[in-house]
């Protein structure tokens, strides 16, 4: 545990940590405190990259039980898997994303850990994994991120530290069977804007000939394997002009669904947050967050189906998750049909509450639903 204890700094020797202030003195091995945002990093530029950093954990699950998991070296990123491992045969594996934001106060703050910690067992549930329960899920973020307390974006760079906890079948089979041992890994990177430029407006293109997920399908749980079958439309969207592309129902390509790697929300004629409600979408932390908001200021909020041709109608929308926050659309294209639809303007509800919540995550402003979790 990071309990108060002898800081070097102030002549202590024992084999422990102490976290004060924005430092964290680590005497196991290290004599060196850790402060916030010290690693030589140009920080208004970081991007949304991988990059390495000090440390890493790895948890087991093996004969029934999760071990107290091991801080591993940062500069070797490397771990051994067995060749007949569940998550390379059958894609037993889960990932969850949220962030650590450098606050006002000199505090730094995970964002709605729980929560991930909640979507995590539910999805695991649903492809027979075992996943770890809440409480060592969050004390797994707060310790990855300690470990790396000098890689955290300062407070007012923009950026923040994107921890990445990471769930799958280690264990060999080689019929279609769960496996009978799992490995958590959590990872933490610096990153910056998901889309350089901040809440700048993009423009979207409908991914036609792709589906993202089956209406009995996976795509309300955040499989590994959900993934991969975006990445040729992604990259073509790119190519083409449009940084994010956007699902329509699989059934009938009538219903909207939500972007690549976002959920989707609109505010309609009557100022109304509409966002679109199936099995088949991904149940966003960042999304539930703003309807939350939105309702606090006594706005309506529908969840509901959402016909394509609806968003011709709206004022404003947007894509939302962990790496974008909230990202306007300007401009979205449907080849097909050969349909566009404007949204042009400010986005004033967007950068209404792109704003609220971000300062919420920095510190500036109270968190009146608790969401902020200290490390």
């Amino acid at each position: 545990d990071f309990l108060s204890g002898d800081c070097p700094m102030m002549g202590g020797s024992r084999g422990r940590v102490l976290l004060c202030g924005v430092s964290l003195c680590m005497l196991a091995g290290v004599s060196r405190c850790l402060q916030i945002g010290t690693q030589p990093l140009d920080w208004p530029s970081i991007g949304f990259e991988f990059r390495p950093t000090r440390t890493f954990l790895h948890y087991k699950f093996r004969n029934g039980v999760w071990d107290d998991g091991q801080e591993v070296d940062g500069k070797e990123p490397y771990i051994p898997v067995h060749i007949g491992a569940t998550a390379l045969h059958y894609g037993q594996s889960l990932f969850e994303g949220l962030k650590a934001h450098a606050c006002r106060d000199g505090d730094v703050k995970l964002f709605r850990p729980k929560d991930n910690a909640r979507r995590m067992r539910e999805g695991a549930d649903r492809i027979l994994m075992e996943a770890p329960d809440e409480d060592v899920f969050v004390d797994a973020c707060r310790r990855v991120v300690r470990a790396n307390l000098d890689f955290v974006p300062p407070y007012g760079s923009g950026g923040a530290l994107y921890v990445r906890p990471l769930l799958f079948g280690s264990g060999a089979r080689v019929g279609l069977r769960p496996a009978d041992a799992y490995d958590f890994i959590v990872l933490a990177t610096p990153v910056g804007e998901y889309y350089s430029g901040g809440l700048k407006a993009v423009a979207a293109r409908v991914v036609e000939d792709f589906d993202r997920a089956a209406p009995q399908g996976v795509g309300s749980v955040k499989l590994a394997g959900n993934y991969a079958p975006d990445l040729r439309p992604n990259l073509d969207a790119k190519e083409n002009g449009y940084p994010i592309g956007l699902y329509l129902d699989a059934k009938t390509k009538t219903y909207v669904e939500e972007f690549s790697t976002s959920n989707l929300f609109g505010i309609d004629q009557e100022g109304a947050y509409v966002t679109p409600d199936s099995t088949a979408i991904l149940p966003s932390i960042t999304n539930d967050s703003l309807l939350k908001l939105v309702e606090a200021r006594g706005l309506q909020v529908q969840r509901r189906p959402v016909t394509f041709d609806e968003l011709q109608h709206f004022k404003e929308v947007a894509a939302c998750g962990t790496a974008v926050v909230v990202t306007p659309v300007n401009r979205l294209r449907r080849d097909k049909t050969d349909q566009t639809f404007e949204y042009p303007g400010d986005h004033p509800l967007c950068a209404s509450l792109y704003d609220e919540i971000t300062q919420i995550q920095r510190g500036e402003r109270p968190d009146p639903f608790h969401w902020m979790v200290e490390v």
